[in-house]
């Protein structure tokens, strides 16, 4: 039994000085902090100025309702614009979805002196014939050839007023020579 109790001592001993060890390290991280915090200086930004937004006043009365139908109306259709401009009450037909670039005149059929041509888009082919409508501009067929299909565009200018241009729809053959 004594030797066990000349053991614990030591034991006791060897304890408290692996602590006091540990108390002097943090002692010198507890210096260390305070050294390298004696420079530093916590600084915020003011906050920008807060300027007030300006006054518009609202009258109601003045303005058009925004249930209204004459804001759907185009303006060039309240307006002038000269006597030329298309009829925008007609039903569309289904080549004037595609610009004129992306039609392409593949052939003709004859049937006596009249010739309707076959128009080519999306993998699909159109017959159409004087009269027809095609393309984005109010395009109408005036003339169907064996080579080409000539029509009359309408083109609004900058100030709103309508003007005729005459374009051509070359067949297939004929635009692969003339590249």
């Amino acid at each position: 039994m004594r030797g066990r109790i000349r053991f614990a001592p030591l034991c006791v001993l060897l304890a408290a000085a692996l602590l006091a060890g540990c108390a002097s390290e943090e002692e010198n991280i507890q210096a260390w902090m305070a050294e390298q915090t004696k420079g530093m200086r916590g600084s915020v930004k003011p906050l920008p100025e807060i300027r007030p937004f300006p006054v518009v006043e609202y009258d109601a009365e003045a303005l058009p309702t925004p249930f209204s139908t004459a804001r759907l109306v185009p303006e060039t259709r309240q307006s002038g614009g000269g006597a030329l401009r298309p009829d925008l009450d007609r039903r569309r037909e289904p080549l004037e979805a595609y610009p004129l670039e992306s039609l392409t005149m593949v052939g003709v059929l004859m049937r006596g002196k009249d010739a309707d041509a076959l128009i080519r888009v999306d993998n699909t082919i159109h017959q159409i014939r004087v009269g027809n409508h095609m393309g984005q501009n109010f395009g109408v067929v005036t003339e169907v050839t064996e080579t080409e299909v000539i029509l009359r565009e309408l083109v609004e200018d900058v100030n709103g007023d309508w003007s005729e241009r005459i374009s051509s729809l070359l067949l297939q053959e004929q635009q692969e020579a003339r590249k």
